[in-house]
């Protein structure tokens, strides 16, 4: 980012709440004009208006083309630029490949992956025309761990990652700097749309989510450290630093490792 005065820019989707809502409460901490964008307006204005000035809220859905590009005329209009888009807005859907439905194969991935690339064309070429910014994309350890009973989720964010690494190939010449994002549980709304066989993977998401020790602004802080000193991939969480590594270095052992703690979850939940 330049050091110049003036005031910097933040686009959020899925702003309104749980992750969203503390990165914007976070930049706004530091003076970042934050546009709030939500699928839910009411809450996005209420966010809004608690940050005040010269944040705003925008009201827009991610898989919606139209929507994606009122909110680059907006930006365009208000601000002149974007300095930071954070695509943030996701749904989880649990279960194996044969529990999940199509229909819910389709809402992941329209959601998850495909509002992440519509974000990103909305707004990269405005980024790289400029000559800097910076895009984080919010993916999950799920897109790495290839944990068994998260089949749409985990391809979804497995998406959005490899997007993420060849789009910070191509922007990179053009000073742009792209972030993936990858946090394992964080208490945040997430349960309240998930998709699943039984209420048993909302309950164990949730268990899982308060026992993580890592907060949604904790995730909000690793964020606003690594716009001013960009890094490209952000794991937030204590495990899932040496898990990433131990799968890189020695995939077979990870995968038998991953699976006694399968039939121990199991076992334990059986049993």
């Amino acid at each position: 980012m330049s050091d110049d005065n003036r005031v910097r820019s933040i686009l959020i989707t899925g702003g309104a709440s749980g992750l969203g809502e503390a990165m914007a409460r976070r930049f706004a901490r530091d003076g970042w004009a934050v546009v709030v964008a939500d699928i839910d307006p009411a809450r996005a204005e209420a966010v809004a208006a608690d940050l005040g000035e010269p944040s705003m809220a925008l009201a827009m859905d991610v898989t919606r083309q139209q929507d994606w590009q009122r909110a680059h005329d907006v930006v365009v209009e208000r601000f002149g630029h974007l300095d930071v888009l954070i695509n943030n807005a996701g749904v989880a859907v649990g279960g194996t490949l044969e529990e999940t439905s199509l229909e819910d194969w389709r809402w992941v991935l329209e959601i998850d992956l495909m509002g992440v690339v519509m974000g990103c064309k909305a707004f990269a070429p405005l980024m790289r025309e400029r000559g800097q910014g910076h895009i984080v994309n919010v993916a999950s350890y799920a897109g790495f761990a290839a944990a068994p009973n998260i089949n749409a989720y985990g391809t979804a964010k497995a998406g959005v990652i490899a997007l993420s690494e060849m789009l910070r190939a191509e922007l990179h010449e053009a000073g742009v700097n792209v972030s993936a994002l990858c946090p394992a549980f964080v208490t945040t709304r997430l349960t309240e749309t998930m998709r699943a066989p039984d209420e048993g993977y909302q309950k164990r998401v949730k268990r899982w989510m308060e026992k993580s020790g890592v907060s949604a602004e904790d995730v909000a802080e690793v964020v606003r450290r690594a716009i001013d000193r960009p890094r490209f991939l952000l794991l937030t969480h204590r495990d899932t630093r040496w898990l990433w590594r131990f799968k890189r270095w020695a995939p077979e052992m990870y995968f038998r490792s991953m699976m006694r703690q399968v039939r121990g979850m199991m076992k334990k939940r059986d049993g």
